[in-house]
């Protein structure tokens, strides 16, 4: 994680690696009560702070389903810290019966062209159940 904060340049600090140590904890996507409730003192406003430059420096990535609560999830290490260039080619997939929120890898992840538009990024959602609920 240290090499991976000076890569991304983001200061370490006692507070930042805990909140990313809860990312790298859970191998789903998770939200920002969740990750509240696992720490144990803590200033909200630094929370949010540290959310906002890890999104920021590429190290997560938001997740909104519609008529859910956002969530958040570790980007891989190959994600660029510019927004511009911050996708990801995987889907993202909401179990029913779990409420978990995964991101998916998908080969052949689609390319778009489309003549007179300008596309950002392309996002993919899938509702269903996960593997292990299955």
């Amino acid at each position: 994680m240290e090499a991976l904060f000076k890569e991304k340049k983001v200061r370490i600090t006692t507070f930042r690696k805990t909140v990313y140590e809860i990312f790298e904890k859970y191998n789903s996507a998770i939200s920002v009560n969740f990750i509240e409730s696992e720490l144990n003192d803590f200033d909200r406003i630094t929370l949010y702070r540290t959310l906002k430059l890890f999104k920021e420096k590429g190290l997560i990535h938001e997740i909104t389903f519609p008529y859910k609560e956002k969530k958040l999830a570790l980007c891989k290490e190959d994600c660029k810290d510019n927004t511009e260039t911050h996708n990801h080619d995987h889907i993202h997939f909401h179990c029913n019966q779990c409420k978990e929120v995964f991101c998916v890898d998908i080969p052949n992840f689609p390319k778009l062209n489309l003549d007179n538009y300008k596309i950002d990024k392309i996002e993919i959602q899938a509702v269903g159940t996960c593997a292990k609920c299955a």
